[in-house]
């Protein structure tokens, strides 16, 4: 088994942090340390506890020595990977991204990734995200860096505005839940067992969250048009009964595909991220509760999360009660083929700088596209030729985060502003954008 030291900055997380320890502890190729660094050392503490259950449980393969270390510097020092998975502040500031914007009617389903809420979200991310840039850099440069935070586009891309030589990339397993939606349409279709989301294989292309297949292959054939083909129109009485079925449930995350089918219809690519965030790049869906409700699709309130940071334990119990099974992530697939430890390319979607790989984005733009990684390398493979309907919208949201991601490097107030001002779901007046803009700039207490 090889010799790894992996350090997890937002150690103390309820869910990421675990997840990655579950898959560690199943993974029969790597061994090592695991180094938990979180501003909230208490909740570190609490995931080293509950690491030695995790590790000793039956089917676990692998042991890592868990520690926790509350010197960023000391956490990084001898690092091989550093994975980033972080809250910017305190559950409390998302008030800041859902609130605030409602009040001046603009409704977001999630508000992490664009949209006012987004945005709000990235001018708090996008420091502490170049700050962890520098220190990586001066303490272990040679260590691969994977990030989970949202917003994915601004973070990764904070990473290398700070560090241009960092070797980073931003998963997200939105794509993963598409190639399983495909899947079970699949079996149903071809009377077949469930193939495994692996055995679907798409080619992407977009931004993070709004990132859309080109194609569709399972066993060699191309079924992405057959499958647009059989789609059906859901019902939006119908499919609002469901919506508010799943919010007396507290089910936020799940929805019926019919957005990202939506696009499919229109313009011939299908929506690769789940519909609860493709709403959000564009004013269509979200001009009120009832009418994304009448896709299937609900919006996770703010007063949820601050219930759901507010027990914690909850979360972890699963990891005290339950045998191990794999997340379904596939971050420790990716470090054990960057540590060397597989002969086995993997195949998978990743964000990082452009380099070619979208011939329609602009160079070092944060592009979503699959990619092979092996040892010590990362190849990203070319993307699918959307659309020029669909390119048009990628481009606007490429130009906002490249606003936003240069006025806050450049403590450059006007420059968020414009990113602001053109965002798709600023439908409002200009007198009321930017009366929303200076209350989120005053909520966000900013020393610039």
């Amino acid at each position: 088994m090889k010799q790894v030291k992996i350090t997890y900055i937002g150690g103390g997380s309820q869910q990421w942090a675990l997840r990655l320890m579950a898959d560690l502890a199943l993974s029969d190729k790597l061994t090592g340390s695991l180094v938990l660094y979180d501003i909230d050392l208490a909740a570190a503490l609490k995931n080293k506890e509950i690491s030695a259950r995790i590790f000793d449980k039956p089917g676990a393969c692998s042991r890592f020595v868990v520690e926790v270390e509350d010197s960023l510097d000391e956490a990084l020092r001898g690092a091989d990977f550093v994975v980033i998975s972080i809250e910017p502040g305190p559950t409390e500031k998302r008030f800041i991204d859902l609130k605030i914007p409602e009040k001046y009617g603009i409704f977001q389903t999630v508000g992490d990734t664009t949209g006012p809420g987004g945005i709000a979200r990235a001018i708090r991310s996008i420091p502490t995200m170049a700050e962890f840039a520098h220190h990586i850099m001066a303490v272990c440069p040679d260590a691969w860096v994977i990030n989970y935070t949202n917003p994915m586009a601004w973070c990764t891309g904070a990473l290398y505005a700070a560090e241009p030589d960092i070797k980073a990339l931003g998963c997200c397993h939105e794509v993963f839940h598409t190639q399983e939606m495909l899947a079970k349409w699949i079996a149903e279709t071809y009377k077949v067992d469930l193939p495994r989301r692996q055995d679907v294989k798409l080619d992407i292309s977009g931004v993070n969250h709004f990132t859309f297949a080109t194609d569709a292959v399972w066993k060699g054939r191309s079924i992405l048009a057959e499958f647009a083909a059989a789609m059906t129109e859901g019902e939006p009485e119908g499919l609002n009964r469901i919506a508010l079925e799943r919010e007396a449930k507290e089910e936020w995350f799940t929805s019926e595909f019919k957005i990202a089918e939506d696009f499919l219809a229109r313009f011939g690519v299908l929506g690769a991220a789940g519909d609860r965030h493709l709403a959000e790049f564009v004013p269509w869906y979200l001009s009120s509760k009832a009418e994304i409700n009448n896709w299937g699709v609900c919006m996770t309130p703010y007063e949820w999360r601050i219930k759901r940071a507010n027990n914690p334990d909850e979360a972890r119990q699963k990891y005290l009660e339950e045998d191990l099974a794999p997340s379904g992530e596939e971050g420790v697939l990716l470090l054990e083929a960057l540590a060397g430890a597989t002969d086995e390319l993997v195949r998978t979607n990743f964000n990082m700088p452009n380099i070619g790989q979208n011939p329609d984005a602009p160079v070092g733009a944060i592009v979503e596209s699959y990619g092979l990684i092996s040892k010590n390398k990362v190849e990203p493979i070319g993307c699918g030729i959307l659309p020029s309907a669909v390119q048009a919208l990628e481009d606007r949201v490429l130009d906002i985060q490249q606003l936003v991601l240069d006025g806050v490097m450049n403590r450059d107030r006007k420059m968020v502003f414009a990113g602001f001002a053109i965002d798709p779901l600023n439908t409002i007046s200009p007198r009321a954008a930017r009366a929303m803009f200076d209350e989120i700039w005053t909520a966000l207490a900013l020393d610039w």
